[in-house]
């Protein structure tokens, strides 16, 4: 129960700074929270958006 309770505590934190965070930061944690849910990844993307402007990036070229 613990777990859980930090885990949203935490988890609210870092969505307060998320504007504030170096972008490898920001993609490691969003990588992290996605996984398997694929079918959540719009959403939270757009929320974070929505709420940090400034995270706003643009593409990454593709890899060679």
């Amino acid at each position: 129960m613990a777990d859980e309770r930090f885990a949203s505590l935490l988890g609210r934190a870092a969505m307060d700074v998320w504007g504030d965070m170096p972008r490898d930061v920001q993609e490691a944690l969003f990588e992290t929270a996605m996984k398997g849910r694929d079918e959540d990844r719009e959403q939270l993307a757009r929320l974070l958006h929505d709420r940090h402007p400034r995270t706003s990036h643009p593409a990454k070229p593709p890899r060679r």
